[in-house]
Order: C-alpha cells, then sequence, then structure tokens
C-alpha cells in the first residue's frame, strides 16, 4: 500500500471521526436544552423574613414558573427588592411581592411601617395596662384614661381613643409564631397626628389603660364617662336643691259687725236705734 493510499484513509478517517463528533455535540446539546425548565423566572425568599427586616441578595433566590403559577406583581429585578423593608412577614419559599414591601427608599424597621399621614407613639404599660402580655404587634386596642377632671371632686374614667393598631411591644416589630404574651416596658401604636396629641395629652393628665379588642370588631362606641360614685350602690345621696316656691298672697277679708248702734239725744232723752 503506497503513502498516498494511506493519506487518503487517513483523511477520511478524520473526516468521519469530526462528523461523528459533531452529530454527538449537537445531540448532547439538544439533550441540555430539554432540562431547562420553561418559564417565567421570579423572585421568592430564601428563608423567613420578619417584620422590619431589610432584603438582602441573600435573602431572594430566582426560580421559574409556568406563566399560570405566578402571582400579579410578581418581581424579578433585584433592583426593585434587594434594600427594601419588609412590612408583613414572608415565609420561605413565598413569591417576594410589593404589598409585603415597603415603598422603595423608605428604609427597613419601624419607620416603613409607619404608612403616610400616620405617626408611632410610644406609651409605657406594665402586665396589667398590657393586659398581661398580651397586647402584641398586630392587635387593636381601646385607650382608656383614669384621672380627675379640673373642677370634678371624684375620679373619672373615660375612653380616649378607639380601635388602635399596635406597631410593636418593646423592639420587637411582630409576635411570636405561637402567640404567646410578650412582656414589655413600652408599647407603640399607630394614630393619626391628632390622635397623637390626645395620646401625649393622657399619658401625662393619669393614668393609662389598654383594652384588647377583637381584631373583626371594629366599632365604635359613644361611651359617656365613668364616676367613682357610680361604682357604690350606697354611696353618698345627692346634695339637695332647694326648690322655690312661689307664695300666694293671703287676700283679709275684714270681719263685718253682726249689728249697728245708733244713738240720738233729743234734749235730755237719749233714743237707741239698732240695724
Amino acid at each position: 500500500m503506497n503513502r498516498s493510499r494511506l493519506l487518503l484513509i487517513g483523511t477520511i478517517a478524520l473526516a468521519l471521526g469530526a462528523f461523528v463528533a459533531m452529530v454527538v455535540y449537537r445531540r448532547l446539546q439538544s439533550g441540555a436544552s430539554a432540562n431547562i425548565p420553561a418559564g417565567i423566572e421570579a423572585f421568592v425568599a430564601a428563608d423567613d423574613l420578619e417584620v422590619g427586616a431589610k432584603i438582602e441578595e441573600h435573602d431572594i433566590k430566582l426560580l421559574r414558573f409556568p406563566a399560570p403559577d405566578l402571582p400579579a406583581n410578581y418581581q424579578n429585578q433585584k433592583s426593585k427588592v434587594v434594600g427594601r423593608g419588609v412590612i408583613l412577614p414572608i415565609a420561605k419559599g413565598e413569591f417576594i411581592l410589593p404589598s409585603k414591601l415597603a415603598g422603595e427608599n423608605a428604609g427597613a424597621g419601624l419607620p416603613a411601617l409607619i404608612p403616610p399621614g400616620m405617626r408611632a407613639v410610644s406609651v409605657r404599660v406594665n402586665d396589667t395596662t398590657s393586659v398581661s402580655g398580651f397586647v402584641l404587634p398586630g392587635t387593636r386596642v381601646d385607650v382608656l384614661l383614669t384621672g380627675t377632671p379640673q373642677g370634678a371632686g371624684e375620679q373619672q374614667t373615660t375612653t380616649v381613643l378607639e380601635n388602635v393598631a399596635v406597631l410593636a411591644t418593646g423592639t420587637k416589630l411582630e409576635r411570636n409564631a405561637s402567640g404567646e404574651p410578650q412582656s414589655a416596658p413600652v408599647i407603640t401604636l399607630l394614630v393619626s397626628p391628632d390622635d397623637a396629641q390626645k395620646l401625649t395629652l393622657a399619658s401625662t393628665e393619669g393614668h393609662i389603660q389598654l383594652a384588647l379588642r377583637n381584631p373583626l370588631d371594629t366599632k365604635q362606641e359613644d361611651l359617656a364617662s365613668a364616676r367613682a360614685g357610680m361604682l357604690y350602690k350606697n354611696g353618698a345621696p345627692a346634695p339637695h336643691v332647694p326648690t322655690h316656691v312661689k307664695s300666694k298672697a293671703t287676700v283679709v277679708t275684714p270681719t263685718m259687725p253682726s249689728a249697728y248702734t245708733v244713738e240720738v239725744y233729743r234734749g235730755d232723752k237719749k233714743d237707741e236705734t239698732k240695724f
């Protein structure tokens, strides 16, 4: 076999090898492409995110989902998620939605939980004032004030604010998973600017008590103030208010004599005549 024939066979073998390698490569590529899940990318939580937390890059991950399984307003841009505060709890694997995030550039922590036009005001409490620690973030309360108003002779209790949302207990912005009571020296309430003034004044005027509400009970009650005298059945009698009675004029009827006597003198003779 001469040299030219060997070169021809070698060339054919190389060409055939290259062709086979190309076919195998294309099949492998097509198989790898088939393993890539079809769908749309969206961010989900890589771990549980608490209220007030600031989302970092390690807190989220990008996954693909079929278009019908995606919720409205899903997020797939990192710049619209990272750095924003969490205002509602987000569980691991849950979609990152704008409704659970503070506004852009609003920061994290307590300020991010305050809606525009509202204020966060803290009041000092104890176990009794905070209903044995069951006043937790997310619950709603009424604020009662007990004191002695100016000019009043007894203590009174009045409802200053109704159906107020609790933002935080101490430094905690959310309740624990089991809902156990949390003792804290300070409770932070979400109020309007006008109610913030009332709450601040009430905290200096007397004793504040929080009354826990059912979250479904939003009815506003028009209650009169309760006075100390209303608590006792046999309390001091009400002060007597003299009643002015108009005196009637007394008409005096003169007593008329039964008869009149007329004496008539004629010389030394006297005659008497009775009528």
